[in-house]
């Protein structure tokens, strides 16, 4: 027969020990506040054990009472923990409503016939089943833990109340003379260390839930982390673009106004030559006079056009194609330039002047102008710049041809970028906006220009403007108009 005494010291110690781990479990882990429930559960089942150890060979009801009762309620934190570390119904109502039935049954067994055993024990079998039929319940119902763990603890929790049940049919079928101590004999020493191995099993299935639980709580930090990190990455590219596309905003905005500035400078040349012009003419030749008058009214009409056209909020009707003649086209370049006085070093020719095609009239004699101005300037001053018109595969080709210093072949390719400057040109004034602004005006024409070495010696710029589809007669602005 097995030493009782024995059995209750080593479950005091196995409960003192798990009462310490969870203790130190639940201060490692504060978020997970329903650890303290099975700390305190622990705690008061080593507490109830050592009471029991140090109590004498015949201690009076109150100790008996105190002693079971405060295991009892380990039992109830410990339900009540599992319940709600498993976010389930606690039922605590019921546990302290068994905790008070343990108390007054035990209470009124031991006032009425200190040596009956049976009915002590019948209480706390019933205790003992319906507690852990509650915490089976909440296993039963939880979807947070693994499956095999859940049936594992469950497992463990019906052995303890088959155990119970044994314990008590055993009682009943014991003889009415079977001598046994007042409290416990001998004969209950097994179910006492069925309560120890009980202990440890249950304390190791709650241990392998908390991993579990910390596990999964650590799998969607990770993955609330990752979609964090994914989320800043999308706001992080979305604010780069963000604030490229308000970098381009602004640079095109400078770059507009330095294309504007640019332009601005061909009608102011043409009235202060024209000034010029008249105060060193003055009343000497009224012919002259009315001659520089009507340029400067050209170059005011043109710089209102382009303030108009440039400077106003509405950008979309920048571009206003018209149809025109490639003769009068090539005459408004030509009037502008005798206007600066600069005319006599051009020689235009054109094929067929009559041949028509849809522009818009300034930004195109503004790109002629820029090519012009570039030949002038990088060319002797005794040397002529060529300006030819002429059809070619469904397109009117605007050739400005002059015998300067060229461009160095390894730059071709970077002429009409913004800013950038051959070379050989670094001496000369210039901004390098002029074929860059040429480029981009000629894109609203969906034309284009080629710059190539002349055999000569010099540069040819080439303007290619595709002609309109002719469709009964209409041009296809005139269709789109109709």
């Amino acid at each position: 027969m097995l030493d009782l005494k024995t059995v209750l010291v080593v479950t005091f110690a196995i409960a003192s020990l798990q009462a310490v781990v969870w203790t130190f479990v639940w201060r490692a882990w504060r978020h997970l506040y329903e650890l303290r429930f099975l700390a305190a559960g622990f705690i008061a089942i080593a507490a109830g054990l050592l009471l029991m150890v140090l109590r004498g060979e015949q201690p009076v009801a109150w100790e008996i009472v105190l002693h079971n009762t405060a295991i009892k309620l380990g039992l109830v934190l410990l339900a009540e923990g599992l319940a709600r570390f498993l976010g389930q119904p606690r039922y605590s109502w019921l546990g302290m409503s068994l905790l008070v039935f343990q108390l007054l049954a035990w209470s009124a067994a031991l006032a009425i016939d200190p040596g009956d055993i049976a009915s002590r024990i019948h209480v706390s079998t019933l205790f003992t089943v319906v507690i852990m039929s509650m915490m089976c319940l909440g296993l039963i119902r939880d979807r947070t833990q693994p499956a095999l763990l859940r049936w594992i603890t469950i497992a463990v929790l019906a052995e303890y109340m088959i155990a119970s049940l044994v314990q008590s049919a055993i009682e009943v079928g014991l003889p009415a003379d079977f001598k046994s101590g007042p409290i416990l004999a001998d004969r209950n020493a097994w179910y006492l260390l069925q309560g120890t191995l009980f202990l440890i099993t249950f304390f190791a299935c709650l241990l392998f839930m908390v991993s579990s639980r910390l596990s999964a709580d650590l799998r969607e930090k990770n993955r609330a982390l990752l979609e964090e990190v994914t989320e800043r990455r999308r706001l992080e590219r979305q604010l780069n673009t963000s604030i490229e596309v308000e970098r381009a905003l602004r640079e095109e905005q400078a770059d507009f106004m330095r294309v504007v500035s640019h332009e601005f400078r061909t009608p102011l040349a043409v009235i202060r030559n024209a000034a010029d012009m008249i105060g060193l003419v003055g009343d000497q030749s009224p012919q002259a006079t009315r001659e520089r008058l009507l340029g400067i009214g050209e170059a005011l009409n043109r710089l209102f056009s382009l303030i108009d056209r440039f400077m106003t909020d509405d950008r979309e009707n920048a571009y206003q194609p018209e149809r025109m003649q490639v003769g009068s086209l090539l005459g408004d370049v030509r009037l502008h330039f005798e206007m600066t006085a600069r005319g006599d070093r051009l020689r235009f020719g054109t094929e067929d002047p009559v041949v028509y095609f849809c522009v818009d009239p300034d930004m195109l004699a503004t790109v002629i102008i820029n090519l012009i101005d570039n030949a002038l300037k990088y060319s002797p001053d005794d040397q002529l710049i060529h300006i030819a018109a002429r059809e070619e595969q469904e397109s009117v080709v605007i050739e400005v041809r002059d015998r300067g210093m060229g461009i160095p072949g390894g730059e071709l390719g970077k002429i009409g970028r913004r800013f950038f400057r051959a070379s050989n040109a670094k001496g000369l004034t210039g901004t390098g906006l002029g074929l860059y602004s040429a480029r981009r005006l000629l894109d609203y024409h969906g034309a284009t220009l080629q710059l190539c070495p002349s055999d000569e010696g010099g540069t040819i710029a080439i303007v290619r403007i595709p002609m309109p589809t002719e469709t009964s007669g209409e041009t296809p602005l005139e269709v789109e108009a109709a």
